[in-house]
């Protein structure tokens, strides 16, 4: 996943975000929201602020959501 002012001020460069959490459900989230399809894959983003991506969903597996570890604050 990249961001895209990120990418664009380093060149393309972007994050690289390697840990994610595995959720089976879409309803597990309280206020996630999706992006457009981007090829075969949708974006995770805040609800409320649309910051993010916060993570992303394949739509080849409807069953799988990955969320970043790096970009949610969790305890």
């Amino acid at each position: 996943m990249r961001k895209k002012a990120a990418a664009a001020a380093a060149g393309g460069g972007g994050d690289v975000l390697r840990e994610h959490w595995l959720v089976r459900d879409m309803f597990s989230f309280e206020n996630v929201g999706f992006t457009r399809d981007v090829g075969n894959v949708k974006f995770l983003v805040c609800a409320d602020c649309e910051a993010g991506p916060i993570g992303w969903h394949c739509l080849d597996d409807k069953d799988s959501f990955y969320v970043a570890l790096d970009r949610v604050a969790h305890e």
